[in-house]
């Protein structure tokens, strides 16, 4: 026993051989968390006031106290029904008074009995008790035996495994006769949740306490043999780690030793390299050095140096001074891009623009373009152009469908398998610092609980902030303001306002029939004839006329994909016929086209075959480009109701309204009756039902329609209108003039009303396309029906108007 004050001290009771009178009434002590069995030796720290009172009142008696379990040990001062009826009498061996006041003591449990009632309940519970006899074992059998003799071995296996077995603990255990008395012993020493041992404590019967017992030894046994296993691994792994740690440390000092290094040092001193090489911005190199420290401290094996390894290799193969030089010979660069392309003289123009600037001012910032067109223009394929004009590296990456932010600024290190963003990426591939950077279907870049990447595009896209661009991977700035940002877009109308803001938007209308024509014979042939083996003798030849079929009657569109598209189909057929021994020469014109292409798929001009009352032809803007937009319209005997079929949107529903409103108030000036649409209905329907259509711009061929329905006057085939109507007549500019004007002449159309604010958009048609189409100004709808109807009383007069109002230019 450790000093104290003989104060502290208040008893020491010493075991004497002695019966002990039991009393029928005792100090009851709850305990929480144990159960104490007969035989058992417990020291307890009480420190409650109840409690503390009940210890106090039993060593200045008879030092015997009733120790019963709580049902649940969270409880402070536990009620009569929160704790067990069954308990232990015990005898306080030893009482330490503490200085906190709390007691420390020494208990000895030494029969069961079971609480008959509460005698005393105000500062300590005393309790009436009686003992609980245990039922008389018979002579040990030969089962009994066998059950003792596999929970002794049980009990040695299991302080084995924890290395607890001592000659001591098995003499004990061997030298322990009784069935009950096994039980509680290995009991008292068991693991067992406070429900199960007081279960066990209840169980009168020795040999079914005994049985009891050798089952939970039995579940004891497994889990202490997998502690073992998972304690021999851990210890064998960690052994392992700290003989290659050792060994590690060795071999160095060896290498020292002779003047060599090791495979760690070499690696340090490569990184170290490579950061000098970089050179990297201040902040950048500070970081690599730090990281680099970092990895020299650890484990060369361990999960975080990998990672560390993965940055620091980002961080050196960045292109931080790395850059082209750019090639600024403005007439070579204007060959470069007329050999590449054929026409599209507006971007080559602002291309030329740019290297004129930069030769002038080598520091001047990227600018970031903005290719609008519909599809098979050759906006991908033109940035490529610029790049070889400029003698930069060319790096591309597609937009559509991202709608991870991640994907633009990169991930946080702190994930697994965490990587910076699309565009360091491109940088880090192409090696250089300046390249012309293209990002392609910016309009279709999406957003979700991930985050918004045109968001994260407007730092990258905005030449004011991109020399600062910060990816979430590296963390460090990195500028951008060399980069030439190309981007590319069907339209516009999705992009958002603050990003569109920041883009100089370039238009790419498409390209007319003689454009394609000459693309076609420069460009798409040479290069088919290339891909499909039809070199030297296995050349073929194709008429012009067979070229101009194929544009006109086998593709409608504004670029020339499907062109090229039907021109590899002719070259297969062609290596197919030569593969299985045809000889040439092969000659493909228009006549004996369709046996390799079929029948025509498009024949615009028989759209419409004859001019009739009631149909006219108006002209959309579609992300394919411009097309002809014809309007039909019944006059049905009814109740006066409108009847709006082709799946038209909101916008162009109201237009149709408007047209219906301006015809009704001018029934008078056309000629009709003020009644006519009381019993008449009107059904207006715009053909190919399946599409969506919406706009302002089919307006006047509504109404031009729907006039000529209500007089009977036809109106003409060969005319095509756009452009809004007001409920006054008015007829209000529109958008997209080109590319419906080249939607038009793949049509056939001969002439086209087009509203008096938009004759400043025809300075952007090519000369070639004004020739071929007249175009008439009109300003309201009464300019409009003489172009548009024909009048059966003279010959054509339309035509005269044309004449007077075509552009001549």
């Amino acid at each position: 026993m450790a000093e104290t004050d003989r104060d502290d001290l208040i008893s020491i009771i010493e075991e004497d051989d002695k019966d002990i009178d039991i009393p029928k009434t005792l100090p009851l002590l709850p305990v929480r968390d144990i159960v104490i069995f007969t035989d058992m030796l417990l020291p307890l720290f009480v420190g409650r006031e109840r409690s503390v009172s009940a210890v106090e009142e039993a060593a200045d008696k008879d030092k015997l106290l009733f120790l019963v379990t709580q049902k649940d040990p969270a409880v402070e001062n536990p009620q009569p029904d929160e704790v067990y009826r069954v308990g232990t009498v015990s005898r306080i061996l030893r009482i330490l008074k503490l200085p906190d006041g709390r007691l420390k003591a020494l208990v000895q449990g030494l029969t069961k009995a079971r609480i008959v009632r509460y005698v005393k309940k105000k500062t300590w519970y005393r309790v009436k008790i009686e003992e609980i006899s245990e039922e008389e074992s018979k002579d040990v059998n030969l089962e009994t035996e066998a059950l003792m003799r596999n929970v002794r071995e049980q009990c040695e296996k299991i302080l084995s495994l924890r290395g607890e077995m001592t000659g001591e603990v098995g003499a004990i255990l061997e030298n322990i006769d009784e069935p009950g008395k096994l039980a509680d012993i290995v009991a008292s020493n068991l693991r067992m949740k406070t429900e199960d041992a007081q279960i066990l404590l209840e169980i009168t019967n020795p040999e079914i306490r005994l049985n009891k017992v050798n089952e939970y030894l039995s579940k004891e046994v497994e889990l202490s043999a997998m502690q073992a296993k998972i304690q021999s691994e851990v210890r064998d792994e960690i052994s392992k780690s700290q003989r290659d740690y050792f060994l590690r440390e060795q071999v160095r000092a060896i290498h020292k030793e002779l003047g060599e290094t090791d495979e760690r040092t070499q690696e340090i001193d490569e990184y170290k390299k490579k950061i000098k090489k970089a050179r990297m911005s201040k902040d950048a190199e500070k970081e690599a050095l730090k990281q680099l420290k970092r990895l020299g401290q650890m484990h060369p094996d361990s999960s975080e140096s990998s990672i560390i390894r993965t940055y620091l290799d980002w961080l050196t193969e960045m292109p931080w001074s790395k850059s082209t030089r750019d090639f600024l010979d403005i007439k070579n660069a204007k060959k470069v891009l007329d050999t590449d392309h054929y026409g599209l003289e507006k971007v080559k123009n602002r291309i030329l623009e740019y290297l004129s600037v930069r030769k002038l001012n080598p520091k001047m910032k990227g600018p970031i373009l903005c290719f609008v067109g519909p599809p098979g223009v050759g906006k991908t394929s033109l940035g490529q152009a610029i790049a070889s004009a400029m003698k930069r590296k060319f790096v591309r990456i597609s937009l559509g469908g991202i709608r991870d932010e991640a994907e633009i600024r990169g991930h946080r290190r702190t994930y697994i398998g965490a990587l910076p963003g699309r565009i360091i990426q491109g940088l880090k591939q192409c090696g250089s610092n300046n390249p012309v950077f293209m990002m392609d279907e910016i309009d279709k870049i999406g957003s979700d609980f991930r985050g918004d990447p045109s968001s994260a595009l407007l730092e990258a896209l905005d030449p004011e902030q991109n020399s600062a661009f910060s990816d979430h991977y590296l963390n460090l700035s990195f500028n951008l303001s060399r980069v030439m940002f190309i981007l590319t877009a069907n339209l516009t109308d999705t992009i958002p306002s603050a990003l569109l803001d920041r883009m100089e938007i370039i238009n790419l209308p498409g390209y007319t029939e003689d454009e394609k024509k000459i693309i076609a014979e420069r460009h798409l042939i040479p290069r088919q004839l290339k891909e499909n083996g039809l070199k030297g003798k296995n050349r073929f030849t194709i008429s012009s006329g067979a070229v101009n079929k194929i544009i006109t009657e086998y593709t409608s569109e504004a670029g020339v994909r499907n062109l090229e598209r039907e021109l590899g189909n002719i070259c297969r057929k062609i290596a197919r016929r030569i593969a299985e021994g045809g000889k040439g020469p092969f000659s493909i014109t228009k006549n004996n086209l369709h046996k390799y292409l079929g029948i025509s798929k498009y024949i615009p001009e028989m759209d419409q075959e004859s001019s009739q009352p009631g149909f006219s032809t108006g002209l959309a803007w579609t992300q394919a480009g411009g097309e002809a937009l014809y309007v039909e319209i019944s006059l049905l005997p009814g109740k006066g109701e409108h009847i709006i079929t082709g799946q038209l949107g909101d916008v162009m529903q109201e237009s149709a309204r408007a047209a219906v409103s301006y015809t009704r108030a001018n029934l008078a000036r056309l000629g009709a009756k003020k009644n006519f649409f009381d019993n008449t209905d009107i059904h207006i329907h715009v053909p190919a039902g399946a599409i969506p259509k919406d706009g302002p711009s089919a307006g006047i061929a509504i109404a031009t329609a729907l006039i000529s329905a209500v007089t009977g006057k036809p109106v003409d085939k060969d005319v095509a209108m756009t452009g809004e109507i007001s409920l006054r007549g008015r007829v209000l500019p529109i958008g997209g003039l080109k590319e419906k004007t080249l939607g038009a002449l793949r049509a056939g159309i001969k002439t086209i009303i087009i509203p008096e604010k938009n004759k400043k958009d025809l300075a952007e048609i090519p000369l070639k396309i004004r020739r071929k189409i007249s175009f008439v100004t009109v300003r309201s709808m009464d300019e409009v029906l003489p172009v548009a109807i024909i009048d059966k009383k003279r010959s054509r007069p339309g035509k005269k108007r044309k004449k007077k109002r075509a552009d001549k230019r």
